[in-house]
């Protein structure tokens, strides 16, 4: 079972930039990655996704233009740029990990993904 990693997380002021990283060991190309993230009350929503070799991204209409999904296979690693935070991007963020790649695949479920990080906070506050 391949465990993600997450980390990066933090304080930033709005507008200010992060970049989070899932790393997953052992894992090997046939995984999708997404982001999610969770705030209290409310149900894990997913971010942005990457397919198995990078060459395709799928992102919320709420992060679009701001955030950056990127993968360095070799390096087993998955990273997620956060530009022009807003308070309201606040929460645990949470990678994820799925071999499906079928018509049953649908990028924000969170039904469809095998294994999950422990989460990385993210606060965007001034």
């Amino acid at each position: 079972q391949v465990q993600p990693v997450e980390s990066g997380g933090g304080l930033v002021q709005p507008g200010g930039s992060l970049t989070l990283s899932c790393e997953a060991f052992r894992l090997t190309s046939d995984y999708h990655i997404a982001w999610f993230r969770q705030v209290p009350g409310k149900e894990r929503e997913g971010v942005a996704c990457i397919s198995s070799v990078g060459d395709f991204t799928w992102y919320d209409y709420s992060v679009g233009g701001r955030f950056t999904i990127s993968r360095d296979v070799a390096k087993n690693t998955t990273y997620l740029q956060m530009n022009n935070l807003r308070p309201e991007d606040t929460a645990v963020y949470y990678c994820a990990l799925t071999s499906i790649s079928d018509g049953s695949f649908i990028w924000d479920s969170a039904e469809i993904y095998d294994a999950w990080g422990q989460g990385t906070q993210v606060t965007v506050s001034s």
